[in-house]
């Protein structure tokens, strides 16, 4: 069998996820990206994992400063979602363009203002795969909000349907 990334794509869309934005300050200034390669790894200790393209901007923030944000979108944050997905956004526009307010944690990261959650993470470490690197961050705090998340399925945003009985 031959298969062939938009094959790969297809079927990858066919796992529904949440969505994350990736926050990391540099310089005073709140750099950002879209992402739903992002899974718990352990608790104990508490660590989470995100994959990155190597053509991204985050890519190289994270490896430099080794905290980062990552909060959890509710699902009326598609703009800001959209806005993080693309390659040529700039942090200057993201709260004219698309809303995205931030606070800061004691530690400097970016909160994404109205997330359904969000997590302060350290970089412990790091794994090529591919056109990826890994990066593995212990989870040093965390807030809970209520709400529903937004998701992603086929390509497609979404909301989460009604429970699935016994």
């Amino acid at each position: 069998m031959s298969l062939n990334p938009d094959e790969f794509r297809r079927a990858m869309g066919c796992f529904a996820t949440g969505v994350t934005i990736i926050t990391v300050d540099l310089d005073g200034e709140v750099h950002g990206m879209t992402a739903n390669a992002f899974a718990s790894v352990s608790l104990d200790p508490l660590l989470v994992l995100v994959c990155v393209d190597h053509t991204t901007r985050t890519h190289a923030h994270l490896h430099a400063k080794k905290r980062f944000g990552i909060n959890v979108l509710c699902e009326d944050q598609r703009v800001i979602s959209e806005y993080y997905a693309r390659p040529e956004r700039t942090h200057e526009n993201a709260e004219a363009e698309a809303g995205a307010r931030f606070d800061r944690t004691s530690h400097g990261t970016p909160v994404l203002h109205g997330a359904l959650a969000y997590l302060e993470c350290r970089l412990t470490s790091s794994q090529l795969a591919g056109d990826h690197t890994i990066f593995i961050a212990e989870v040093e705090d965390a807030t809970v909000r209520e709400g529903d998340p937004l998701l992603f399925f086929r390509g497609k945003y979404r909301k989460v349907g009604e429970e699935v009985e016994k």
